[in-house]
């Protein structure tokens, strides 16, 4: 409920002095939130006292109040209030003072309180470990301003679909917590948006147990897709491998990028490696190499051939993977052709 009309308002002073007293670069803050110097009402001292009394000393505080100056802007109880909150999932208020420095905005953001309760103990129940859950709190906090309603639902329509889609009631939970874990993003999504892009995959003849492969591959971001999206991306792999509805369909289980990349990333990447003079064919026969972006192919393709490695008659098996997988790749390539040629059957030559 702050005014951001800055024409005829004038700073607050002693705002400024405030600030200016604790070192904080005032100048950054004009520059970059300057309503926040114009309210009537701001408690730095207080919102400082609180950050001390948590341990963080005087540089500390000036960085978290010019990262986030609309921390001045709360009331010393609304900061106490999620203070004793993020305490139900940090070890000690050392490890939230490192939180806050490092993740001002989700700690200062106090409007969904109640919600933002509410989702931490629904976690808990859950069985999330509060280790995930402080992650989720700084790197996804907008999961934590939905009613915990809405997050019930989400977690309900995904356990009902991976019991009908053959998944065990045993490793429920274990698939829930992974799924949570690796993509909290998925709870942002509808109960619609999910069941519609289940149906969509079974549409297109991928059976129960594959769909289930999918959602573990993809980490849950295929809930941030749509059915026509979907559909564009597989349309254009089609054509591209040409290939029949089943083959492709072993395509995108084998690289599920086929389905989550859009159409205009895939052909910017296929250009790439046509560029490169790959061929359709090699690439069909290790699609995962799309994951790559053209930068780091153009480099691993640099890399393979200073070992004097041919792309266009090797295997494109060596380009895949993570940066760890690339390396050991690279070694192993590297190694094999450092290695003399040893002939266990000629003659030693003995010198007397």
């Amino acid at each position: 409920n702050y005014t951001t009309d800055t024409k005829s308002r004038e700073e607050n002073k002693k705002t400024i002095e405030s600030l200016h007293t604790l070192s904080v670069n005032i100048k950054k803050i004009r520059r970059l939130k300057e309503w926040v110097l114009l309210q009537d009402v701001a408690y730095v001292k207080e919102v400082a006292g609180i950050l001390q009394e948590m341990g963080a000393d005087k540089t500390a505080v000036a960085n978290i109040l010019e990262r986030c100056p609309e921390a001045i802007l709360h009331t010393p109880a609304e900061v106490n209030s999620q203070r004793a909150l993020w305490q139900l999932v940090c070890q000690n208020e050392h490890q939230l003072i490192k939180l806050i420095e490092q993740f001002p905005e989700s700690f200062f953001t106090t409007e969904y309180h109640e919600n933002q309760k509410a989702n931490i103990l629904f976690f808990q129940e859950l069985g999330l470990k509060n280790n995930i859950i402080t992650r989720f709190l700084t790197s996804a906090p907008n999961i934590f301003y939905n009613p915990v309603e809405k997050n019930k639902n989400v977690i309900d329509t995904l356990q009902r679909s991976y019991l009908s889609l053959g998944g065990s009631d045993a490793n429920m939970k274990i698939w829930i917590l992974k799924l949570l874990s690796q993509n909290p993003f998925i709870l942002l999504n509808t109960s619609t948006a999910i069941q519609e892009n289940l149906e969509f995959l079974q549409k297109n003849g991928f059976t129960d147990h594959e769909v289930l492969q999918l959602l573990s591959k993809l980490k849950g971001f295929i809930f941030q897709l749509t059915p026509t999206t979907m559909q564009k991306s597989m349309l254009f792999s089609q054509n591209v491998f040409k290939c029949s509805d089943q083959e492709l369909n072993q395509l995108v289980l084998k690289c599920p990028a086929l389905l989550y990349y859009s159409v205009p990333i895939l052909e910017e990447r296929l250009e790439g490696l046509l560029k490169e003079g790959i061929s359709v064919a090699q690439i069909r026969e290790t699609p995962m190499v799309l994951e790559l972006t053209t930068q780091i192919v153009q480099y691993r393709i640099k890399k393979l051939s200073a070992l004097g490695y041919n792309i266009k008659t090797g295997t494109l098996e060596s380009l895949n993977g993570t940066k760890k997988d690339f390396e050991v790749n690279y070694g192993k390539i590297q190694s094999k052709k450092e290695r003399p040629i040893f002939n266990p059957v000629a003659p030693v030559n003995i010198e007397d």
